[in-house]
C-alpha cells in the first residue's frame, strides 16, 4: 500500500511540478482543468448520478473551466466574486454539517449536483489566479493547508481527547484542531520572517500579505484559513459518509479519488483571495 502511494504521489508531483513552475500560468490551468474535471465526475457519482451521467457531468464542469479561461478570466475577477463563494463555504458549510450525513441525501439531488459544480468551478477559478499572482502565493497557500492538516492529525494522535465530528470524522479531535492551527501560524511567521525576506521570491506569500493589509488582525485571518481548511475535508466526509463511500474514487491509487486530495484546497483558496482583496 505504501508503495503504490509514492509511486502515484511522485506521478503527480511530475506532473504538477513542472506545470506549477512554468514560465506561464497557462500550464497549469491547463492540468487543473483535468483534474477539476475528474472531482466532478467523482462529485456526481457520490450524489447520485451514475455511468454515462457523472462522465458528462464532469466533462461539462470542465468545458466550462476552459470557456472561463478563453473569455479572459485569467485576469482578476472582481473581489466580490472572492467573498460570495467565502460565504457560500461558510453559510452552506454549516448547514451540511448541522444536518449531517443522514440529513445530506434528503436535499434535492438536483441542488447537491449543482452545488457541487459550483464550489469546483469557484475553487479553480481561484487556484489558477492564485498561481497568476505568484508561484510564492499559491505555494504559501498549498503548505498552509498541508500544515493544517499534517499539525492536526500528529496533535490529534498525541492529545486528542474531545471528538470534533464523530457522526462525520470520528478521527478528527478539537486539539487535532487546535494543534493544526497553532502550525500555520508558525508557518506564517517563518514564512514572513524568513522566506520573504531571505529568498529571492517572485511574489510576497499570503502570509505577508495578510500582515501587510490587516496587521495583527492577520492572525485571526490565518486561523480561519486553516479553520476552513477542516470545514472543506469534513465537507467531503459528509457526502462520502451519507453514502457510504470510502474514496472519493479509485482515480489515484493509494490515496482514493481527487476530491479526498483537494477537498481542504476547495473553501481556502477563494477565502484566501478574499482576505487579500480588503
Amino acid at each position: 500500500m505504501l508503495r503504490t502511494r509514492v509511486i502515484t504521489a511522485v506521478v503527480l508531483l511530475a506532473l504538477l511540478l513542472p506545470a506549477l513552475f512554468a514560465a506561464s500560468p497557462w500550464p497549469f490551468a491547463g492540468l487543473t482543468v483535468l483534474m477539476i474535471g475528474a472531482a466532478g465526475w467523482e462529485w456526481a457519482r457520490l450524489n447520485g448520478l451514475p455511468g454515462i451521467g457523472a462522465l458528462a457531468a464532469g466533462t461539462s464542469l470542465a468545458l466550462a473551466c476552459v470557456w472561463t479561461l478563453l473569455i479572459g478570466c485569467l485576469n482578476a475577477p472582481p473581489a466580490w466574486a472572492w467573498w460570495l463563494a467565502t460565504g457560500v463555504w461558510v453559510l452552506g458549510g454549516a448547514f451540511a454539517l448541522r444536518v449531517g450525513p443522514a440529513g445530506w441525501p434528503q436535499i434535492t439531488p438536483a441542488l447537491r449536483l449543482a452545488l457541487g459544480a459550483l464550489l469546483l468551478w469557484g475553487a479553480w477559478l481561484a487556484i489558477v489566479q492564485a498561481r497568476v499572482h505568484g508561484i510564492n502565493f499559491i505555494l504559501s497557500v498549498f503548505c498552509l493547508v498541508w500544515m493544517a492538516d499534517i499539525a492536526a492529525y500528529f496533535c490529534g494522535r498525541a492529545f486528542g481527547r474531545r471528538k470534533l465530528a464523530p457522526a462525520i470524522s470520528p478521527g478528527k479531535s478539537w486539539e487535532g484542531v487546535w494543534g493544526g492551527q497553532v502550525g500555520v501560524v508558525l508557518l506564517g511567521l517563518l514564512w514572513v520572517h524568513v522566506i520573504d525576506v531571505k529568498l529571492a521570491v517572485d511574489s510576497a506569500s499570503v502570509f505577508t500579505l495578510l500582515v501587510q493589509r490587516h496587521g495583527l488582525v492577520s492572525l485571526l485571518a490565518v486561523v480561519f484559513l486553516a479553520a476552513m481548511s477542516v470545514v472543506g475535508d469534513l465537507f467531503e466526509s459528509l457526502v462520502k459518509r451519507a453514502v457510504g463511500a470510502k474514496d472519493s474514487s479509485g482515480l489515484l491509487p493509494g490515496h482514493g479519488g481527487v476530491l479526498d486530495r483537494i477537498d481542504a484546497l476547495l473553501p481556502t483558496f477563494p477565502l484566501a483571495l478574499a482576505l487579500i482583496s480588503l
